[in-house]
């Protein structure tokens, strides 16, 4: 708990929000925890975090990034389809209502939107959100299988030949690009064995 106490305070801080934001802190740990969850959960967002603390230097907003973290995932309905717009909202409205500069906030928003990864990310913070938000394809094989498990326990209602399928085209999709990790940071620690991850997966 102190780590994520001391990434929240630092980021509510360093965005200018007024007041220490408890109410919401605890809000945001609470959906974490929902039950639904098996991956996106406080162990990912911790994940997350800690991959922002080695990385935090390369920010050009570092408090923007850190916070649309704290938010990337905050909202999580398993059947719905706008769990990020829906997260990205409630970051933009906490923040504004928190005395946040509209550009701020609005930078904030866009950052979660980013997270759908339905395109490749473009400027330096979403390059590297979107990279930290990644960096679990490119775990150490137990953790990578870990999740993997995670994420079928999450789609538990759906029938498995089409979770198979489905999973194997998302996956897919990241080993084609010509570079899953955006930043030189993280090509360089984690494309080639996020590329074994996903290959042993959408092979198998």
């Amino acid at each position: 708990m102190d780590s994520f106490l001391f990434s929240w305070q630092r980021a509510w801080t360093g965005i200018g929000a007024a007041g220490e934001g408890g109410a919401l802190f605890a809000r945001l740990m609470a959906a974490y925890a929902e039950p639904q969850r098996h991956y996106h959960t406080q162990q990912h967002l911790g994940e997350c975090l800690s991959a922002f603390d080695g990385a935090c230097a390369l920010a050009e907003h570092p408090a923007e990034v850190e916070i649309a973290l704290w938010f990337h995932d905050a909202i999580y309905d398993i059947k719905g389809h706008h769990n990020e717009q829906c997260s990205a909202d409630w970051a933009r409205d906490a923040l504004r209502d928190a005395g946040v500069d509209a550009g701020s906030a609005q930078r904030v928003h866009d950052l979660v939107m980013a997270t759908r990864h339905t395109a490749v990310p473009s400027g330096q913070d979403e390059r590297l959100l979107v990279d930290i938000d990644l960096s679990i394809l490119g775990a150490e094989r137990a953790r990578f299988d870990e999740y993997e498990q995670q994420i079928r326990r999450e789609y538990a209602y759906v029938p498995g030949f089409l979770f198979r399928r489905k999973r194997r085209e998302i996956l897919k999709g990241f080993l084609d690009r010509p570079a899953i990790y955006s930043t030189p940071h993280f090509h360089d620690r984690l494309e080639a064995r996020a590329r074994y991850n996903l290959r042993r997966v959408t092979e198998a």
